[in-house]
């Protein structure tokens, strides 16, 4: 049987500013009320990064907004979130993000089985010149499906 993941929040800038090299499935420490405030899809993971403390990760700048109905048991919507990963894991991450110019970064917050998980990536920061060939090619690519779907008519 399949699961089905049910995205809660999306990091749609991360694809256009860094280079994408591995990605990892995380779970979030979370308290009740930022868990229910993330399954109503009150998530924002622009800017958001994560690094490696003291042999834990933790996400920063993930900002979840307070619950409504979550009144004196609302927690910071900034303060750093604990990510979920086997040691080995977490070490290999380290390694990877100690060469120059890794990092990091939160892809996206979904639900499977019931609970919030973190798409995390090993991402390569892009320069300009490379968000611009992109931006090129994207365009190229338009432009040839609709002459392709012009010649079909």
């Amino acid at each position: 049987m399949k699961t089905q993941n049910k995205t809660l929040a999306e990091n749609r800038k991360a694809r256009h500013d860094y280079f994408i090299e591995e990605t990892y499935e995380a779970g979030i420490e979370l308290f009740g009320t930022e868990v229910k405030s993330v399954k109503l899809g009150k998530a924002n993971l622009k800017d958001s990064y994560a690094d490696i403390k003291n042999g834990e990760i933790y996400v920063y700048n993930l900002h979840i907004s307070p619950y409504e109905k979550g009144n004196i048991f609302n927690r910071d919507p900034l303060r750093p979130k604990r990510l979920l990963m086997h040691k080995s894991e977490i070490r290999r991450l380290a390694g990877l993000t100690s060469q120059q110019g890794y990092t990091l970064i939160p892809l996206s917050l979904y639900q499977t089985r019931g609970l919030v998980k973190v798409q995390l990536a090993v991402a390569k920061g892009k320069k300009l010149y490379d968000k611009r060939e992109d931006i090129a090619k994207r365009d190229a690519r338009r432009e040839i499906e609709r002459h392709i779907k012009e010649s079909y008519r």
